[in-house]
């Protein structure tokens, strides 16, 4: 058997709009379109893909469907914010004036997550995506 722990990933998405979706993920976070045709626009991340198939009457999932570490999330929030997304914000979670949850921590917390720094916001089709500082 392969492993699957040395392998590219590939994620996937649904849209209700594709035009409104590839030019959200192409222009405005950047990624590169590889594929587009009938079956779903392709984008090339850093380490898989991400292939959003078109779906007239898709909801998206009232979870984090994707996510992206970033060394330094203030940078990364105010980016992009400027380029027109706006951050969730969740009542009772303590989110600063950027938008950014800072996880509980402190001593004994082992976990790899325990005070990690994270923003929400989300793609035109309302897939709820992140960035996170850990």
């Amino acid at each position: 058997m392969t492993s699957l722990t040395s392998r590219k990933f590939t994620a996937f998405l649904g849209a209700r709009d594709r035009d409104k979706a590839r030019n959200f993920y192409r222009d405005v976070l950047g990624f590169e379109l590889v594929g587009d045709d009938h079956f779903a626009l392709i984008f090339k991340l850093h380490n898989g893909m991400l292939r959003i198939s078109p779906m007239p009457n898709y909801t998206p999932q009232p979870f984090t469907a994707l996510g992206w570490e970033v060394p330094d999330i203030e940078s990364a929030v105010k980016e992009l914010s400027a380029k027109g997304i706006a951050f969730e914000r969740f009542e009772g979670m303590g989110q600063d004036e950027l938008g950014i949850w800072t996880a509980p921590g402190g001593p004994g917390i082992a976990d790899v997550h325990a005070a990690a720094r994270v923003a929400w916001f989300k793609d035109p089709d309302g897939n709820v995506l992140s960035v996170t500082q850990l």
